[in-house]
């Protein structure tokens, strides 16, 4: 227990912890504040679930990821300097969506908030990648605790900061567009942990020369003309990551890891979409989403998170990702139950006890079990690639979660016992892959890296 609790004495994982936070505070902009003020607008579940499309970039960003592996920004480092530029964007785009008027200029919205998305998906791939290149690759435990902080510094900012725009709604008289303004002064406040925390000390040069020498030959020009030059650079930089990725694992082992990764988060993800909506129709205000839905989620997450943690480091990550699992349908459950007893406080705070639960135990474990699989030299392509898949649920499939509320006339119940049997899938594919993620947990891979205490 002391030698677990010591994995998380290290101020690298300050930096993780933040970065979490500027990871997850972009997903109250265009995720729950977003659809509370369409719904005050008198939009339809149908045209809010269908607003939510613009997640989808998350569950593409890995079409570009390798650009942040390959291409170092003129300030702060290849990590830190990605890092900074999007936050920056981030908190443009919130000032640009304080300007509009939900009723006279509602594409204006979806194209601001899908450009906020794209920064924020790609910053997501620089603060991943920075995760992974500042824990050394033998500091397993280490990878455990990091998952960890990262997950709760996510909760951190979605569920701790993202209270605040609907305490602001509710008691300060603030309107919605009043409130991005807000958003953006508080994203700029965070931008001030990039500038303090250390660049990683990643040796990439050695992988890149190696795959530039073999694509080189099999393009067979020794004269190396500009166009083989060009050529090879676009080689390394966007096929080499996915080809180390299946070339290490396996193809069969690979394609069954992605599938696995897809499949752990639909019914979540389906929840997820629709629960703001969910508790403003059976009777709850601004200021009890705000309190019970983001306050005490954000406090259960961070306690179930270092918990998840501490578990991984121990039992493993397959326990762990299992444990979660399980967890998850039971949690989706509770809301079922919610839908039939209506707007009990007690009953929210304890479903929102047991989902914070679940979200954050699966979430660590598969941060830890996605980290795992990366290679340091093309840390931000390949975690990209899969964590893409993590969200493909909550970005695309999801979309439609409001059709299938409409669809069922309305019946909340039958539409959260629905999103709990979609977890029995992903159940019965790990189960199927054990040995693969055991094996992987014990294995050791080649060191390309070496990460700055």
């Amino acid at each position: 227990m002391l030698h677990t609790l010591k994995s998380f004495r290290d101020r690298r994982l300050l930096s993780v912890f933040l970065f979490g936070i500027s990871s997850g505070f972009p997903w109250v902009m265009i995720g729950s504040v977003m659809s509370a003020w369409l719904k005050d607008e008198g939009l339809s579940r149908s045209a809010i679930g269908l607003f939510g499309a613009i997640f989808a970039v998350y569950s593409i960003n890995f079409l570009w990821s390798p650009l942040l592996d390959r291409i170092k920004p003129l300030w702060l480092g290849q990590r830190r300097g990605w890092i900074s530029l999007l936050q920056l964007g981030i908190a443009v785009c919130c000032v640009v969506m304080s300007q509009l008027n939900a009723q006279q200029a509602l594409f204006s919205m979806a194209v601001t908030g899908l450009i906020l998305a794209v920064f924020s998906a790609t910053q997501d791939i620089a603060i991943d990648a920075y995760r992974i290149d500042v824990i050394n690759e033998d500091e397993k435990d280490k990878l455990s605790a990091a998952s960890s902080l990262a997950t709760a510094g996510w909760w951190t900012g979605y569920g701790g900061l993202g209270a605040i725009p609907f305490f602001m709604a509710d008691s300060s008289g603030w309107y919605w567009p009043e409130i991005y303004l807000m958003l953006a002064v508080i994203m700029l406040a965070l931008t001030a942990a990039t500038f303090f925390a250390k660049e990683p000390d990643v040796d990439r040069d050695a992988a890149h020369q190696e795959a530039i020498n073999r694509y080189n030959a099999m393009l067979g020009d020794r004269r190396r003309t500009p166009i083989i030059k060009l050529t090879s650079w676009i080689m390394v930089t966007l096929v080499e990551p996915f080809r180390d990725f299946f070339t290490r694992n396996g193809v069969k082992i690979a394609l069954s890891m992605l599938l696995f990764i897809f499949l752990f988060k639909i019914g979540e993800a389906f929840l997820g979409r629709m629960s703001i909506v969910f508790y403003k129709e059976i009777g709850f205000s601004n200021s009890e989403i705000g309190s019970l839905s983001k306050l005490l989620n954000w406090w259960v997450t961070i306690v179930f998170s270092l918990i998840g943690g501490m578990v991984n480091i121990r039992y493993g990550i397959y326990r762990g990702l299992m444990i979660a699992g399980i967890a998850m349908a039971a949690s989706n459950l509770m809301f079922a139950w919610m839908a039939q007893a209506g707007p009990s406080k007690t009953l929210f705070a304890a479903t929102v006890i047991v989902d914070g639960f679940t979200a954050a135990w699966s979430a660590v474990a598969m941060v830890a079990f996605i980290s795992l699989l990366c290679n340091r030299a093309f840390s931000a392509s390949q975690y990209a690639l899969m964590a893409s898949l993590s969200v493909a649920g909550r970005t695309l499939l999801a979309s439609g979660s409001g059709f299938i509320v409409d669809g069922l006339d309305g019946n909340w119940s039958a539409f959260f016992i629905l999103t709990a049997l979609m977890v029995i899938p992903s159940l019965l594919f790990l189960r199927a892959i054990r040995h693969h993620v055991i094996r992987l947990e014990a294995q050791s891979t080649p060191k390309v890296a070496k990460a700055e205490g």
